[in-house]
C-alpha cells in the first residue's frame, strides 16, 4: 500500500502525457492531494507555469496554454467547468477527475463543449491526501461530529458518509484491489460506511472493481474511533505525532510563524517522508532518541561546513560551487529540524508534559485517581 506512489503516478501521467506549456487548475481539495506528492519545482519541470483554483480563475485569455483540470467530480465543480467551457480561455482542455463520474455529469460537459476545446475526459483515482506511504486523510473538518450517537441527527451526515466512501473507493481503485469488508457491529456509522462501500464495489460499479483476485483478499476494516477513548487522551512522544499534536501539521506543512524570531525560509516548512531523509528515518522515533539523532546530524553538518571553509585552490573553489546547492539544502534541513525540536522542547517544558504524561499513564494503566487529583492541585497552585 504505497499510497504516495499511487497518487504521484496519476499526477505524473496527467502532466507528462500533455506536451507544451500548461496551466494546472485545481479545486480546494485537489490542491492538498497534489501538494503532498508534488513540489512546485517538480511541477515546473513538467512545464506547469501557472496553478489556479477553479472557483477563482481569472478571465484573462491564455490561448497559448493548455489547461489541465484535476477536480473532484462534485456538482459545484461541474458547474464551474460548464461556465468556463462556454467561454474558453485556453487552447486545449484536458479534464481529469479524482473519482467515479456520473453519466449525467459527462453529458453536461459534452453539451457545454460547443467550441470543441476538450481533448480528453478521464478518471484518475487519487481522491485522497497521501500524507505518507501508508496513511491518508480526507481533510474532513470536525469529523468527530459524525460519530455521535444516532439520536443526534446531523444534517450533513450523509455528505460525510459519501465523502468517506468516495475516498475508500479511490484508494482501492488506485491499488487495483477489491477488499473483503468488515465493520464494527456496535457502531451505526461504521455499519453505514461499510454497507455503502459494499454496494458500490460489489453492485453499482462491480465491473470497475473486477480486478484479478489475489491469493489473500485485502481486508477493509471499518472501526469507530470511540471504541478506544484512552489513546487520544495520552500525550504522544514520537516526532511526527508530537509535531501534529503540539504544533499542527496540515498536508505535511508546518506553520512556524508564531514561534518568535525565525528566518523567512523557516516560517512554513515541509515534513515529508518522501522528500526528507532525516524525517523518514526519525518520524516514529521517541523524543529522547530524536534529540540524540538531531545532535548527530548537526555534528555531521558542522564537519561539512568546516571542510567548505578550507578553500585554497581553484579546484577547491570549483568543488564548492558544484556542491553548493546540496550544501544549502542540508543547511536548510538541519535548521528546520533544530527549530522544530527546539520548539517541541519549549512546549514540553512550559506545559510540564513529562509529568502530565506520567500521570496519564498511571491513570490509564493503574487507576489512582486520588493521587492524580492531588498532583494536579499542586500543579495548578504553581
Amino acid at each position: 500500500m504505497v499510497l504516495i506512489s499511487a497518487a504521484r503516478d496519476y499526477i505524473t501521467k496527467m502532466l507528462q502525457d500533455i506536451s507544451g506549456m500548461k496551466v494546472l487548475i485545481l479545486d480546494s481539495q485537489t490542491v492538498g492531494i497534489v501538494s503532498v506528492v508534488y513540489s512546485q519545482s517538480e511541477l515546473l519541470q513538467k512545464e506547469v507555469f501557472l496553478v489556479e483554483l477553479v472557483d477563482t480563475a481569472s478571465m484573462e485569455s491564455m490561448s497559448h496554454l493548455k489547461a489541465v483540470y484535476f477536480l473532484r467530480p462534485t456538482k459545484e465543480n461541474i458547474q464551474h467547468l460548464r461556465r468556463q467551457l462556454g467561454s474558453p480561455r485556453f487552447g486545449e482542455y484536458h479534464l481529469f477527475f479524482s473519482n467515479i463520474m456520473e453519466n449525467t455529469q459527462i453529458h453536461i460537459l459534452a453539451d457545454s463543449d460547443e467550441q470543441e476545446v476538450v481533448q480528453q475526459v478521464q478518471e484518475f483515482y487519487a481522491d485522497f491526501v497521501a500524507v505518507d506511504p501508508y496513511h491518508f486523510t480526507l481533510n474532513l473538518p470536525s469529523n468527530h461530529m459524525y460519530m455521535l450517537p444516532a439520536v443526534v441527527d446531523h444534517s450533513s451526515s450523509q455528505h460525510f458518509c459519501n465523502r468517506v466512501v468516495d475516498g475508500i473507493a479511490a484508494i482501492f481503485l488506485a491499488l487495483k484491489r477489491r477488499p473483503v469488508i468488515r465493520y464494527q457491529r456496535t457502531s451505526d456509522i461504521t455499519k453505514k460506511i461499510a454497507q455503502e462501500c459494499a454496494k458500490l464495489m460489489y453492485e453499482r460499479e462491480s465491473g470497475l472493481f473486477d480486478f484479478r483476485r489475489t491469493e489473500i483478499s485485502p481486508l477493509l476494516l471499518v472501526v469507530d474511533r470511540r471504541d478506544d477513548p484512552v489513546t487520544p487522551l495520552l500525550n504522544q512522544w514520537t516526532y511526527q505525532a508530537m509535531v501534529h499534536e503540539l504544533i499542527d501539521i496540515q498536508d505535511n506543512k508546518v506553520d512556524l510563524k508564531s514561534i518568535g524570531k525565525i528566518s523567512k525560509e523557516q516560517q512554513e516548512v515541509v515534513l515529508s517522508s518522501e522528500q526528507d531523509a532525516f524525517f523518514k528515518a526519525n518520524m516514529f522515533e521517541n523524543f529522547g532518541d530524536l534529540g540524540m539523532n538531531i545532535k548527530r546530524m548537526v555534528d555531521e553538518f558542522q564537519q561539512i561546513a568546516k571542510s567548505n571553509q578550507n578553500i585554497q585552490t581553484i579546484e577547491d573553489m570549483a568543488k564548492f560551487v558544484d556542491n553548493y546547492p546540496e550544501y544549502r539544502k542540508k543547511h536548510g534541513n538541519v535548521s528546520k529540524h533544530v527549530t522544530m525540536v527546539t520548539e517541541l522542547s519549549k512546549i514540553v517544558e512550559e506545559r510540564k508534559l513529562m509529568l502530565v504524561s506520567q500521570t496519564e499513564q498511571e491513570l490509564a494503566c493503574n487507576g489512582g485517581q486520588v493521587a492524580a487529583f492531588e498532583l494536579w492541585v499542586v500543579l495548578f497552585e504553581d
